[in-house]
């Protein structure tokens, strides 16, 4: 495999970032991989939800085809057999049958991107996966993990993943810098509701929201029970769109990270929100987890406070102290977490399987 690639991607959502975090990942990945000279064809399960919030309808550095049911997408077998790579994404509704479908149509590398590594593996502990199976897992040359760390060799050796590498999430600095805008909040968090998130949203932003109503706080994102008491100090937005997000993060002295149980159990699991509030120079106070540190170092590029009165501590700390803590993360961020940093990465995976592996998975063999 050399020269210009054609790449098929099937993944939750390109065209919506409503109540999900894929979007943005794929929008910052696919738009730096198709900057390289690649061709990239995004085929999308056509979802009402996602119908009603589409803020990315027609991108311009890809095609983007929805697509109604299984029997729909089928038309795309000779698509798939002509690319070099086929790539799946997790949570793709169906994503058993697309993945089967996938292994016997792909004449190229087959791939699968696990953007909810932690989450997958639960539920694949449980029998509950729906998008991905053991024996798909073994099928597919290559296995693209948002999560680092023993979680590849997990992938390896419990699951048979002929391959497993971290493909982390990244940010776009075209999209997510400084802006020039009015400081609104003291702290902000940007974050669908997730129960298992929650309690540290509580913990972190909530009671020292309670505790000094002077402040300012923000909460932006969907999905959240309406039987949540917010303080009267922190401000509530539904939905905030990818275009907003930097304003969103500029108008925020600091920013509140927070990652999902799984996640923060296995480590090596940054969210895409991480790096965009870096990229912005916004100050980000941030949940513990293994693997933080390789990435941002605590106390000099984040902050990670274990309770509401650190927090409220770090909100009365001087300007200049929260100035130099944004810097240095923004350094770190853009020398090594960008979108074209990824889209490199993931070029030379696909050529590492291409090379490297010429073997039909077992479903291939009897297509």
């Amino acid at each position: 495999m050399s020269g210009r690639m054609k790449l098929v991607v099937l993944g939750l959502s390109l065209s919506s970032s409503w109540g999900n975090g894929h979007a943005t990942t794929y929008r910052a990945l696919l738009r730096a991989f198709a900057a390289r000279g690649h061709e990239v064809l995004f085929l999308e399960r056509d979802k009402p939800w996602y119908a009603g919030n589409r803020d990315l309808p027609d991108p311009d550095f890809c095609r983007l085809v929805l697509y109604d049911d299984l029997a729909d997408l089928d038309r795309y077998r000779q698509v798939m057999a002509g690319a070099d790579a086929v790539l799946v994404g997790s949570y793709v509704p169906d994503g058993i049958a697309v993945g089967q479908l996938v292994q016997t149509a792909a004449e190229g590398v087959t791939a699968f991107y696990d953007i909810d590594t932690p989450v997958t593996l639960a539920r694949l502990a449980r029998g509950e996966a729906d998008y991905v199976s053991p024996d798909l897992i073994r099928c597919y040359d290559l296995y693209l993990s948002f999560t680092g760390g023993p979680t590849l060799q997990r992938l390896e050796t419990d699951f048979g993943s002929p391959r497993a590498r971290a493909l982390y999430c990244s940010v776009d600095p075209a999209a997510y810098r400084p802006l020039s805008v009015p400081q609104r909040w003291d702290l902000g968090y940007l974050g669908t509701y997730s129960a298992d998130r929650q309690p540290t949203v509580e913990r972190l932003l909530i009671e020292p929201a309670r505790r000094r109503p002077d402040l300012r706080f923000v909460v932006a994102g969907p999905q959240y029970p309406a039987e949540i008491e917010w303080p009267a100090n922190v401000e509530r937005i539904e939905h905030l769109p990818p275009d907003e997000h930097a304003a969103f993060y500029s108008a925020c002295a600091y920013t509140l990270n927070v990652t999902r149980a799984d996640m923060r159990a296995a480590g090596w699991s940054p969210s895409v929100r991480l790096f965009e509030a870096a990229a912005c120079g916004t100050p980000i106070v941030s949940d513990q987890w293994p693997g933080l540190e390789d990435l941002l170092r605590p106390g000099e590029e984040v902050l990670t406070p274990a309770g509401p009165d650190e927090v409220l501590a770090l909100l009365d700390a001087p300007v200049d102290r929260r100035l130099q803590v944004a810097r240095a993360a923004r350094r770190r961020v853009l020398g090594a977490h960008t979108a074209m940093h990824r889209a490199a990465q993931l070029e030379a995976f696909l050529r590492e399987a291409g090379a490297l592996d010429a073997r039909r998975s077992p479903l291939r063999a009897t297509a």
